[in-house]
């Protein structure tokens, strides 16, 4: 073969690859520019039917195993509400914490959105492993089979993806098997069962009483002042490990809400690092922290308090900043409709709903 040969096959091929790379850029970037769009569009919000007595509720285990006395408590519970109960087909099914393959979990989730019968899904617990399930879940099937989805914990995964997929407006609160107080109760039932124009949820007065020795119950006000805005966030372990993917919470001109248990000081900062690197809290409308379980560094460890902790990053903020409202993984704990629009008062310690959260 001659030189020129050669020399003319590598510039006709070159000449061929830059031709087809021109070609193609426009319809990939295209493709991409469209894929970018469709995951930062904020859908319409899509509201659920409410509750009403006698309806059919499916509980599920999208997250951790259960077990027999769990699921009893979790139907007492249902039934306590005039609601009627079906089990997910795998719900007792062990895959080492969690409960079931990613598969199993999926399949209940997925029949209990495709069960026309079915009104509301209601995860038993948390636990982990809903994040596992969020690339695969058929989002067209729920935005064609809207229904009410409540849960909290691990469930901010799917409150989190859900509402960026399809706009369906999820509830973090109980999981079906929480102990159920008065103060829990009422509040389900004002936003799932009995929704206003305008709700106004007042604080957990056993919260107060409890903050007396447990000052993580402490209702403090950081920055006061009102505002106005949609809600997002719940568990941060799970929203701050969301940051970042085509599922992670939109913190802009919302009132951000974050809560959780069992985590030290530093894991605390280190999270609220994260989500604000990725996202920035000071484009929040407002900032709105619930009651943090055993999250206090040792006895006698040099580590910042809780307090201190979160006021590094809620002191630099010129907007309303609270913490310790009722929710969490405590016992009374209040109802949070994801997305609706919602107005904080800081000085009044309450939280207002400018809209029904179901139709």
């Amino acid at each position: 073969m001659s030189s020129h040969s050669s020399f003319s096959r590598r510039r006709f091929g070159g000449m061929l690859a830059a031709a087809i790379g021109a070609a193609g850029a426009p319809a990939l970037a295209t493709a991409a520019q469209k894929k970018g769009t469709r995951m930062q569009a904020s859908l319409p919000l899509i509201k659920p039917a409410r509750l009403r007595q006698g309806d059919l509720v499916a509980i599920v285990a999208p997250s951790g195993f259960t077990d027999d006395e769990e699921i009893a408590k979790a139907v007492a519970n249902m039934e306590s509400l005039g609601l009627r109960v079906t089990l997910g087909e795998h719900i007792r099914a062990v895959h080492g914490n969690y409960a079931g393959t990613v598969q199993q979990r999926l399949d209940d989730l997925h029949a209990a959105f495709r069960n026309p019968e079915v009104k509301a899904v209601w995860p038993v617990r948390g636990g982990s492993g809903a994040i596992s399930l969020l690339a695969l879940i058929d989002y067209a099937l729920i935005r064609a089979n809207p229904k009410i989805l409540v849960g909290y914990s691990d469930i901010t995964a799917l409150h989190l993806a859900i509402g960026r997929q399809t706009g369906l407006v999820t509830f973090h609160g109980p999981v079906a098997s929480s102990t159920f107080s008065d103060y829990t109760v009422t509040q389900l039932r004002n936003v799932l069962m009995t929704p206003q124009e305008q709700y106004t949820i007042p604080m957990a007065q056993e919260n107060h009483r409890r903050a007396i020795e447990h000052p993580n119950f402490s209702i403090r006000t950081v920055h006061g002042g009102q505002a106005t805005g949609r809600l997002t966030g719940g568990n941060l372990c799970m929203v701050s490990a969301l940051a970042g993917t085509p599922y992670a919470a939109r913190l802009q001109e919302r009132i951000v809400f974050l809560e959780d248990i069992n985590e030290a000081p530093y894991r605390i900062d280190r999270m609220l690092c994260q989500l604000d690197l990725a996202d920035g809290f000071a484009s929040a409308a407002a900032m709105m922290m619930g009651v943090f379980m055993h999250c206090e560094a040792d006895q006698g460890d040099s580590a910042l308090t809780l307090d201190q902790t979160l006021d590094q990053h809620l002191q630099p903020l010129q907007r309303p900043a609270v913490s310790g409202y009722s929710f969490g993984h405590i016992r009374d704990q209040f109802t949070i409709p994801m997305n609706i629009l919602a107005t904080l008062d800081a000085e009044r310690q309450t939280l207002t709903l400018l809209e029904p959260a179901v139709r």
